[in-house]
This record gives structure tokens, sequence and C-alpha cells, in this order.
């Protein structure tokens, strides 16, 4: 999986969607960055959300599976190899419908933070979405309902603080060859995200969650 997300890492840095946004901004300002705090950045991807809180003055480690990430810990988020509460934040966006044991991550980020877990990811919305997700990246495994996010963190011995809602419009050509997607299989997402799409099939729109939850 880790060659697959190399072969990526570029056009992650550079994709709209993972490098700017109100969702960004949000995930930053919850993360409450300041000189001092220790955070730890789940699946970094191109690094966006470990810039902006560098900038802010936080220390941050990164991690990430793949070393095209350039990540500063390489390594999955189901085995984080730190000490329980080594950080005073761990944030996690974009990312958690690529996790192989999602309940296993969650476990993992819960352990090594000793205040607070700042999560972002897609919602399942359809059967539809899912398949066409699945279709144009396989490493896509799941996604969840705003009420199972809740119920899972809940579960892992969290309260969840603040959860704010977001939506994006994605380019769909640009979205499909950023993995890769084409001929047939292309064709068959674009049928299938075709009730969330412009008229013209130029650009499709999803939602997205971010909870901000804390160690009871």
């Amino acid at each position: 999986m880790s060659n697959l997300w190399d072969d990526r890492a570029e056009l992650y840095r550079t994709s709209a969607t993972h490098a700017s946004g109100d969702d960004l901004d949000a995930v930053v300002e919850l993360c409450n960055p300041h000189a001092g705090v220790k955070v730890l950045d789940v699946a970094t991807g191109g690094g966006h959300v470990a810039r902006r809180l560098r900038e802010h003055g936080a220390e941050v480690v990164t991690l990430d599976p793949s070393p095209g990430m350039r990540p500063d810990v390489l390594a999955p988020a189901e085995h984080i190899p730190f000490e329980d509460g080594s950080f005073d934040v761990v944030v996690s966006r974009i990312a958690a419908h690529h996790f192989e044991s999602l309940g296993q991550a969650i476990g993992e980020m819960v352990r090594v933070s000793s205040r607070v877990l700042v999560i972002e990811d897609m919602l399942y919305r359809t059967e539809e979405e899912e398949q066409a997700e699945k279709l144009r990246d396989p490493s896509h495994v799941h996604s969840l309902t705003e009420e199972e996010w809740r119920d899972l963190l809940v579960d892992a011995g969290l309260e969840i603080e603040q959860t704010l809602h977001f939506s994006k419009t994605h380019d769909m050509d640009e979205w499909l060859a950023r993995t890769g997607c084409e001929g047939a299989d292309a064709a068959r997402v674009r049928e299938l995200l075709a009730p969330v799409s412009s008229a013209d099939g130029a650009t499709w729109s999803n939602d997205y969650v971010v909870l901000k939850a804390r160690k009871s």
C-alpha cells in the first residue's frame, strides 16, 4: 500500500481539497496550537495540518505509513510507536476512511494523547457513494455516519466537545486523476455519483464532519 501512496504523494501535497478550506482552518483552531503544545498528526498525508500547526508555534510530529509523504515517523495509525500520553493533542484529517482497522487506530490515538483528539473525515451518505469511492480508490475502506463516529469515540473513553460540518465540491476530472481512475471504472464512478454531481458532471460534492473529543 505504501508504494501506492508514494506514487500519489505529490498529488496529495498539491490537492486543493487537502491543502486548504474552512475545514482545515477549523481543524487547526480546534487543536489550539501554541508554543509548548505537543501534537501528533496521524496519517499526515501532504502535511497540511502539521504545517499550519507549526506556524502557530506548536511542536508537531507527523506520522504516516508512506515514505513518499515524508513523515517524521513511518508507521500506520494502528501501531503508533509512542508511549501513553506522549502528546497533548492527536489530530487526523481526511484519512480515517483508509484505516484498515479504524477501532484499533482510534484506540492508539487515544492512548498516546494526554488530552484531546481532533478528527475529520468524510461522512457515509449512501451505498452508491461508498461504491464510487472504492472503485475510484481501492485503498478506501469505509466511511462512517456521524452517529457511528460519536459512538466510536465515546466507546474509546472520550467526551465529544465540538462537532462541525462541512461540504466540499470536487473537480471530477482532477479527483479521478489523483488515484489514476480511468476508462470503464471512471465512467461507472461518474454514474454512481450523478445524484450528487453538477448538471454537466464536472463537479461533485460530499460531506465531512470534524469532531473534537477530550479524554474523560
